[in-house]
């Protein structure tokens, strides 16, 4: 069985962004970079099936600019056996991201295909769902345990109030959620070897695909400052101030 991965390149979780003076954009000069947390947890999920014996082949695969190849490697030190670079300067929306995959799955082939459940830069959560629907795949979101049959994924995930449990026909979609697993520290000799793991280059023009972006970013500012709390001497006050300033009752 093949299992293939989809990896992001995204501002590190520990920086606090800024947005730019014109409010064009974030500003990512000069800042730490690192592989999306919710794809680092799909690629150690694909890694583990491997090392169970549930999988034959791990492919991770990165859509972006050229310094996607140390997320890339980085995601082969961690177990992965092969990667693939789709290189493109063009920002991407969710779609066009699923149509590259698509091109990508067509040619690769693979039995499963794993996803973080979103990206923590624009935090859209529309990756995976897309893309099982352009595949015409079953698929299963926010999974917090995956079991392997012979023709068949079960997968866990959270709801209000529970839990609910699917079984997909192969080939199938998964997305992944932070209780899945908790990705493996990454020792030297990984990294080392990792730069001898082959990493496949591709572009957009290869593969056929339309990347042109539908949306148009107007604006992007900081989040507003959160005012000073205030204290009320007894109950009826705070239910006036509840039912007259915040108006929530």
């Amino acid at each position: 069985m093949k299992i293939l991965v989809a990896v992001k390149r995204v501002v590190d979780y520990n920086v606090k962004v800024r947005v730019k003076p014109d409010e064009s954009d974030v500003d990512i000069g000069n800042v730490k970079m690192s592989m999306n947390p919710f794809d680092e947890i799909a690629v150690e999920e694909a890694v583990r099936l491997k090392e169970a014996g549930k999988a034959t082949e791990v492919v991770v695969v990165s859509l972006g600019v050229k310094q996607c190849e140390e997320t890339l490697r980085t995601a082969l030190a961690m177990g992965a056996d092969r990667a693939i670079h789709v290189e493109t300067d063009e920002k991407l929306e969710p779609l066009a991201v699923a149509k590259l995959l698509k091109a990508v799955v067509e040619t690769e082939q693979p039995q499963l295909l794993l996803l973080g459940k979103q990206a923590i830069d624009d935090d859209a959560n529309q990756t995976a769902q897309m893309l099982a629907a352009l595949m015409q795949l079953a698929q299963g979101t926010f999974a917090s345990k995956i079991e392997l049959k012979a023709d068949e994924v079960l997968v866990t995930r959270e709801i209000d109030g529970g839990q609910e449990q699917l079984a997909l026909k192969l080939p199938a979609v998964i997305s992944t959620d932070l209780r899945l697993n908790e990705p493996r520290y990454i020792k030297l000799p990984n990294i080392m070897q990792a730069k001898k793991k082959p990493l496949e280059k591709k572009t957009v023009a290869e593969l056929g695909v339309d990347i042109s972006p539908r949306l148009v970013q107007l604006k992007v500012t900081e989040p507003a400052e959160r005012a000073a709390g205030i204290r009320v001497g007894n109950v009826a006050e705070l239910a006036d101030r509840l039912h007259h300033e915040a108006k929530v009752i």
